[in-house]
């Protein structure tokens, strides 16, 4: 079992879009039982709160499922459990480095790194862009190849 985790700054914008869009992949794959997406936050100040409106309104344009998702920082237990932490930006990346155990930084990765013409490229932050189905676009360009790459993996 693979376990795959997003990461944003407050946990109710980009990866809670990101997890619902993985989880389509998995489950369109037939992996739901060997893959298991979970996201969260780098800060503790949206904890338990719902998806961004925005972020609701498209996912709901694309028949995404996020019943009864609730923003969640991240934890030193997720550290340990997850296989992949792929974040938005970088400064989600200096964040966590902070955060994480030593043995752990290599797990910690840029979502855009997966695409070559996209290296380095961040996804910016549709709480101040209210740039969301921008957002829904960069993952949903990124996130087939990182299921190529957790499918290697298993």
């Amino acid at each position: 079992m693979k376990s795959v985790m997003f990461v944003c700054l407050g946990n109710i914008c980009r990866s809670p879009m990101a997890e619902a869009i993985f989880n389509k992949l998995v489950s369109d794959a037939n992996l739901s039982h060997k893959i298991t997406v979970s996201s969260r936050a780098t800060s503790t100040e949206e904890r338990g709160n719902a998806p961004h409106p925005g972020a609701q309104k498209v996912m709901r344009q694309h028949h995404l499922n996020f019943d009864g998702f609730r923003s969640q920082p991240i934890s030193q237990e997720d550290f340990e459990t997850a296989d992949f932490i792929i974040t938005m930006d970088n400064q989600n990346i200096v964040n966590l480095n902070r955060m994480a155990p030593a043995n752990t930084a290599e797990k910690i990765r840029l979502c855009l790194d997966i695409l070559p013409d996209h290296r380095g490229e961040e996804i910016p932050d549709p709480w101040y862009t209210h740039k969301f189905d921008y957002t829904y676009e960069m993952l949903a360009m990124a996130l087939p190849a990182w299921l190529d790459v957790v499918k290697k993996s298993l």
